[in-house]
């Protein structure tokens, strides 16, 4: 199974196992997010000895046979007969004092609950064997408020972990990794169902269509991730009360905590506090506040955050008596197709901006950097409107205001201008603005105070190190690798001669055939103006 994304989390265990003097590393985050198969490719490429052991639900004594009985498997010993965990654990210490090895818990929280002061053990091994040990521990779960009761000042092993990881879903460029053969419009309507967790975006059937994908995987109450969605808010969100209600009206567009209190007709504003933060807390839902009137809590909007508990709720909870009657496939044309295309994923293509706004921003490719994102909110009461613009950053020279279209045609210069027009007009002190556009841009003219981007510019994946503007980088781009193909053809066709002759010499048809056409279709990318197609051919 090819292993996608997660590069920067690699980077980081990476130098946590290889490099970091601290023994204790803590790896928290939602169920089915990839903390486990991300610990072991990163364990994988240390080439260190490794325990890798999964608690149970059982009992302490269960656990403490099962991971003795790891240990002997994993590093093919014979097994240990310690009466304790803290004996075994020990004994574990022990071994990495002559070589480096990594033991890892994963679901700690089962152990937590079952082994007393199993925190206070781990503290005094770690404080004992520090400067000894080459032992790298590793406690991983899902239970995210366990997890984090770790990292407290009152828990013994305060300001012991030398790696603390909140594993996150994938942004849209990670996550569109598992399905490349798709169009890029296509992308964003699969990653605005599916969203990044990496056990569901790898279900996506590549010979399917974005729908079927959708009625196959999440059509109806009892297709494949529609149980796994409701298996999931079951286990997790059973003990946070009303948390089904706060789901539901939120797909209804109840946004507005004063809204969200009316409509589930919770008794006060402390129980409907309770269930948000406990929500925020899990990741499943986020608040925001317009960047220029933060403390207003009137104009604070929530949002569900997971792409498919969105979906579930927006469409597959809401129809599934019509769903029942019609069939998943009518009944998704009928109600959900059209409110899908022109509202669902034209507000998730919004999201992907904001994530391809801020990762240009951590690299440096956007100057001055900008230190906050989000909407701008105002309101004109003499003049009897208000508004508010959804994507909009501000750095040391003020803002920028970014429109985000998803329509499907090129912008002109009076879309354009009518866009500025409205900002201009609005209390929002903007100089600058930026597009960015499904389908591009026709007879727009460049402009110093304007950013033009596409859809294609957030899925690119090789990057410029320099900052630019806009579209205006892959004019370098091309050109450099213009000028590299006029070097690399001097060469490589002559190389390419020497082997189709020795190949077709040999008896090797097939891969003379696919060297030339390798050839052909990098000066043909290069010519055609698509250099990040004619940058695959050099990776």
């Amino acid at each position: 199974m090819q292993f996608i994304g997660r590069q920067t989390e690699l980077q980081q265990l990476s130098r946590f196992l290889e490099r970091s003097p601290d023994s204790l590393a803590v790896v928290y985050g939602r169920r089915r997010v990839g903390k486990s198969e991300l610990l072991r490719q990163a364990i994988r490429a240390s080439n260190l000895p490794y325990v890798f052991f999964e608690c149970r639900q059982t009992s302490e004594s269960q656990n403490l046979a099962a991971l003795q009985e790891s240990i002997s498997t994993q590093l093919n010993e014979p097994q240990l007969a310690f009466e304790s965990l803290e004996n075994t654990l020990e004994q574990l210490f022990r071994r990495a004092e002559d070589k480096p090895m990594v033991v890892v818990l994963d679901e700690y929280p089962y152990l937590h609950s079952l082994v007393k002061g199993i925190d206070s053990i781990f503290q005094a091994l770690v404080d004992r064997y520090a400067g000894r040990s080459k032992l790298k521990l590793i406690l991983c779960g899902s239970y995210i408020d366990i997890m984090t009761a770790i990292l407290d000042y009152a828990n013994p092993l305060y300001g012991r972990a030398g790696l603390v990881m909140h594993l996150k879903p994938m942004d849209y460029l990670e996550a569109s990794g598992f399905y490349p053969d798709y169009s890029d419009e296509d992308k964003v309507r699969l990653y605005s169902v599916f969203g990044g967790i990496p056990a569901y975006t790898r279900k996506i059937d590549s010979l399917l269509s974005v729908k079927d994908n959708i009625l196959n995987l999440i059509g109806a109450k009892d297709s494949q991730l529609a149980i796994a969605t409701n298996h999931f808010l079951v286990s997790e969100i059973s003990k946070v009360n009303n948390a089904n209600l706060v789901f539901s009206e939120l797909s209804k567009g109840a946004l507005r905590f004063s809204d969200l209190l009316a409509k589930t007709k919770l008794a006060n504003g402390a129980t409907l506090t309770y269930t948000l933060d406990k929500l925020m807390s899990m990741g499943l839902i986020e608040k925001r506040a317009p960047i220029n009137d933060e403390g207003n809590k009137r104009r604070t909007l929530y949002r569900i955050s997971d792409p498919l508990t969105s979906y579930y709720y927006r469409f597959v909870e809401r129809y599934q008596d019509s769903i029942l009657l019609m069939g998943e496939q009518k009944a998704f044309e009928t109600f959900v197709e059209t409110e899908f295309e022109t509202q669902y994923v034209p507000k998730a293509f919004e999201e992907i901006c904001r994530q391809f706004l801020i990762r240009r921003n951590r690299m440096g490719r956007i100057r001055p950097p900008f230190f906050k994102i989000g909407r701008y909110a105002y309101d004109l009461p003499k003049e009897r409107r208000n508004g508010e613009f959804d994507v909009v950053t501000q750095d040391t020279d003020g803002f920028i205001c970014y429109e985000v279209k998803f329509r499907n045609r090129k912008l002109t210069q009076s879309d354009i201008d009518n866009e500025i027009r409205q900002v201009v007009e609005s209390p929002l002190p903007c100089s600058r603005f930026g597009f960015v556009a499904r389908c591009g841009y026709e007879g727009v003219k460049p402009a110093d105070n304007l950013s033009l981007y596409t859809l294609a510019d957030c899925t690119i994946r090789k990057t410029l190190t320099k900052p630019e503007n806009g579209t205006h980088g892959r004019h370098t781009r091309t050109l450099f690798l213009i000028l590299l193909a006029g070097f690399f053809l001097i060469v490589a066709f002559g190389l390419t001669f020497v082997a189709v002759g020795e190949a077709v010499a040999e008896g090797m048809a097939d891969f003379a055939s696919s060297v030339a056409r390798r050839m052909t279709d990098f000066t043909s990318y290069v010519a055609r103006g698509m250099p990040d197609r004619a940058a695959g051919f050099l990776d």
